[in-house]
């Protein structure tokens, strides 16, 4: 049987009747196997990571009907066997916005129990309640900046021929970075904006070529886990680091920010979720 959870059969520009109570069935898991296939990649994984999800529009009432706000950060392994889809997660959360709840354990309890089993593996939830909002912090991410090289660009598909390595040079560690990364959505189409930290240690990256390559992303029509996911192959593949992490900050849709991370770094921990200023 054709499996109906491909990405052209989710709510994805599809007009939709909004629900306000909990309606789990809602949540739309599209398996990562396809799209990782495509990129060569099968079996034992080539890297670890997470992909963080925060969510600003989070509500419901408590027991007496009282509304409640919080914002929501959800932790979804990258070794899970799913996604879940991006506006099915927003209908999902929109469907608690006139559920009663004992408590926000309550809500976070149904929120890492649903996520879980859409995604296929532990989904850790966390909520930030209106009393610590003050505790969150910004910040930018680190590194040197590509976008400051002056560089022509003719080709807006990712292309990979133009990542290449001094490997007749000293090894180097070194942290890039660029605000300039925009993909589009696979189904829809609509842009997708982020910034992309890339850390590695091997042969120095020529960087005007990794930033050609980068920029390549602007007519490349994908989920962000996935144009993460193909950069770290493509670099690693192309320039042979022999350490990698590539992490992209997605700024917000519909309440949501997606930032995926992904590394083999046998030491890496998950980076500090810390929103930047486009966020």
């Amino acid at each position: 049987m054709t499996n109906p959870n491909i990405p052209e059969a989710s709510p994805l520009g599809k007009s939709t009747a909004y629900q306000s109570e909990y309606a789990p069935s809602l949540l739309f898991p599209i398996a990562r196997e396809q799209k990782r296939q495509e990129i060569g990649v099968g079996g034992t994984l080539p890297f670890f990571g997470v992909d963080l999800w925060n969510a600003y529009e989070v509500s419901w009432l408590n027991l007496r009907g009282k509304p409640q706000v919080a914002i929501a950060t959800f932790t979804v392994p990258a070794d899970s066997p799913n996604i879940i889809e991006s506006k099915s997660f927003k209908l999902y959360l929109n469907s608690f916005n006139q559920t009663r709840l004992a408590s926000p354990e309550a809500l976070a309890e149904l929120l890492r129990a649903d996520l879980s089993a859409g995604c296929g593996a532990s989904v850790q939830v966390k909520l930030t309640m209106p009393d610590t909002f003050s505790s969150l912090r910004m910040g930018e991410l680190e590194g040197l900046l590509l976008d400051r090289l002056d560089i022509e660009v003719n080709d807006f598909t990712p292309n990979p021929a133009l990542l290449k390595a001094r490997h007749e040079e000293a090894i180097v560690e070194e942290t890039l970075v660029s605000h300039l990364l925009k993909s589009n959505c696979l189904v829809t189409g609509q842009p997708d904006w982020g910034s992309v930290q890339i850390r590695y240690v091997g042969a120095q990256i020529d960087q005007e070529g990794l930033l050609q390559y980068l920029i390549g992303f602007r007519n490349h029509n994908e989920f962000h886990e996935q144009c993460v996911e193909r950069i770290f192959m493509d670099i690693l593949r192309a320039c042979r680091p022999q350490k990698l992490s590539v992490y992209a900050r997605y700024t917000r849709r519909g309440g949501l920010d997606i930032n995926p991370w992904r590394s083999n770094f046998t030491t890496g921990q998950p980076p500090a979720n810390l929103r930047n200023a486009r966020q």
